[in-house]
């Protein structure tokens, strides 16, 4: 079986996402399949792509559920892929050697040189974030776009993973979260960020922000229960027919 890196660093690169803002557009899971169609992962196998049955190779994946009931209920977009977790048992688990956790940011990757596509890592995976490829016969998953994020070509700005640098509501961030001061640590620590499923005892590097308290009452957000007149209203003739028309 696979060991994890005896001495790793405390850089611990992964992503937040923001369940609060998040609409479900499936931009990232778009913009994820066109990357690493042509990256480091490449080809993905689409099946029956148009079909009734389209199946395939996804990294990232948008799942839609409805949460409580009549006033209080609301619709929340939950995106899913690697969580590169700091004991990730789909590393522990490979017999070749092929899933294997990078030492110096903790990005789990798969060496598909090494692997026989036994699907072990995919049975000790909870949050299904493996995927099989049957043309190439050997496991895929998220990189965390290894093949960006390092790549000195770019400008800074844009050395992000694609589906952070494709969200149009800024529900994805990048960053080290085992930098307690960086940009991802301190969101994840003033908006109460949580592991999924903690219980297991892998330690997901990728946080989640849980939705806000839904706002329902005139003036919850701060703002007046009734704007002010931009100007004041005049007198007489032009006062009257001004309330008349403002009816």
């Amino acid at each position: 079986m696979t060991s994890l890196p005896a001495q790793p660093s405390p850089r611990r690169l992964g992503l937040v996402v923001d369940l609060d803002i998040c609409v479900g557009c499936h931009a990232c899971a778009v913009n994820c399949k066109e990357w690493n169609s042509g990256g480091v992962s490449a080809p993905l196998t689409d099946l029956l792509p148009y079909g009734a049955e389209p199946d395939g190779v996804w990294f990232n994946r948008v799942h839609t559920y409805e949460v409580g009931e009549g006033a209080e209920g609301r619709t929340v977009h939950f995106p899913r892929s690697c969580l590169h977790c700091a004991e990730p048992a789909c590393v522990t688990v490979c017999p070749t050697g092929a899933s294997f956790k990078r030492a110096e940011d903790g990005i789990v990757l798969v060496d598909e040189d090494l692997c026989i596509g036994c699907k072990l890592c995919s049975w000790a995976c909870p949050y299904g974030a493996r995927e099989f490829d049957q043309d190439a016969g050997v496991m895929k998953k998220c990189t965390l776009c290894i093949d960006r994020i390092y790549n000195e070509t770019f400008a800074p700005e844009e050395r992000v993973p694609a589906c952070v640098s494709t969200c149009p509501a800024s529900a994805r961030h990048f960053g080290d979260l085992g930098d307690p001061t960086s940009d991802v640590s301190r969101l994840v620590a003033e908006r109460g960020g949580y592991d999924l499923m903690p219980e297991m005892g892998y330690a997901p590097t990728n946080k989640y922000l849980p939705p806000r308290p839904r706002q329902q009452s005139a003036g919850c957000t701060g703002a007046p229960e009734q704007l002010a007149p931009a100007v004041p209203s005049p007198g007489g003739l032009l006062g009257w027919l001004d309330r008349l028309l403002s009816r």
